[in-house]
């Protein structure tokens, strides 16, 4: 009997681990508290608050295991499973961990990770105190729900401070402006062996706070292998299950962490082409004890997310080596709604490519 995985949230993540799941064998189950979503589209979906025990344990009944597409999940959820002896995967411990810029900064100076300086502001007050010692420039971001540049003010002067309202409903982190070299991100995954496999690192580019294009792999052996050791402490320290996306700051030869997220990553969507096994396969993999999958890439791979609006897909894919990602959600300013992958089989190179896509995709921010 096929196993059925439960997915918390069911957006485009869950979209596409839904869709891993169909090629394995394996039925998924998704749960959220919005009625229009992405992975409805693919796979049955139950709506219900995450404080809704009854619902909630309703639906965990029809799964074997269970994990999320979005650390923005109401611990509440996973408490009303734990309740049950219900595990969720990757922990909660890690999830509430990395779902708090705060707990997560803090967590990493606790195990001698570098991070860009920071400070814990609760009011104007704190604000004003932090930024006598962080000075400018520097970023304020709210500790949680914060992704795709929301929730963060860049400040380069003290008139930007003096527009700043601060909800006192909200904590937020201050944080060094660090001048880098490039962002890059490295996917790991961990079985619950402990077997744990690297994906290669993939350097990113942001506009608006959102993720434009990603290439991978980014070949740089030092960095690589400090990246790994990095993952392999945090996956180690948590007991983690599942795959765990690190951002992180290049700065000459070190590597300063910006976030984590404890699911599968935007930045790695080209792996469902570019890598021998995509990290959603891998994640369920590591989920159901199945063997997992080699995580070495097959060619050079490019990401470019579409944003605002989608390119016409005949457009798209009379390009030989492209490949067209819809996530049937309605356009809007500033919403992820597709991805193109471009893989490299022909040796065209990067800047062939961006010139062939960027005529081809007019993202919208606002």
């Amino acid at each position: 009997m096929s196993p059925t995985v439960g997915i918390l949230g069911a957006g485009q993540l869950a979209r596409m681990l839904a869709l891993a799941a169909h090629e394995l064998g394996i039925k998924t189950l998704c749960y959220d508290n919005h009625d229009a979503s992405s992975a409805a589209a693919v796979t049955q979906t139950v709506r219900g608050s995450f404080e809704d025990r009854a619902t909630l344990l309703a639906w965990a009944k029809q799964c074997d295991v269970i994990t999320y597409e979005t650390e923005n999940i109401d611990l509440v959820a996973t408490d009303i499973l734990a309740s049950q002896g219900i595990e969720v995967f990757p922990s909660r411990r890690a999830l509430a961990m990395m779902q708090n810029r705060i707990l997560e900064k803090t967590f990493c100076q606790q195990l001698g990770l570098q991070t860009a300086p920071f400070a814990v502001v609760k009011n104007e007050a704190e604000l004003h105190e932090a930024l006598a010692s962080i000075s400018y420039p520097c970023v304020l971001k709210t500790a949680t729900q914060g992704y795709d540049g929301k929730g963060q003010h860049k400040l380069n002067q003290e008139s930007d401070a003096s527009t700043i309202k601060l909800s006192g409903d909200n904590t937020y982190v201050l944080e060094k402006w660090v001048e880098h070299e490039g962002e890059c991100s490295l996917l790991s995954v961990r079985a619950q062996d402990g077997e744990i496999l690297h994906y290669p690192l993939t350097y990113n580019r942001h506009q608006h706070g959102m993720l434009v294009t990603s290439k991978a792999p980014y070949e740089n052996p030092l960095l690589q292998q400090k990246a790994n050791r990095i993952a392999e402490r945090i996956l180690q320290h948590f007991d983690y299950v599942g795959v765990l996306t690190i951002e992180f700051f290049m700065m000459e030869d070190e590597l300063l962490i910006n976030e984590m997220a404890p699911r599968v990553h935007n930045s790695f969507h080209w792996t469902i082409e570019g890598a021998r096994t995509s990290q959603f396969a891998n994640h369920l993999r590591a989920l159901l004890r199945l063997p997992l999958g080699d995580s070495q890439a097959i060619a050079p791979s490019y990401l470019y997310n579409c944003i605002g609006q989608l390119p016409a897909p005949e457009r798209i894919l009379a390009y030989a080596n492209a490949y067209y990602h819809d996530y049937g959600k309605t356009a809007r300013p500033g919403r992820k709604l597709g991805h193109i992958t471009w893989c490299d089989f022909d040796n065209e190179g990067q800047q062939a490519i961006d010139a062939m896509l960027r005529s081809e995709i007019n993202n919208i921010y606002e």
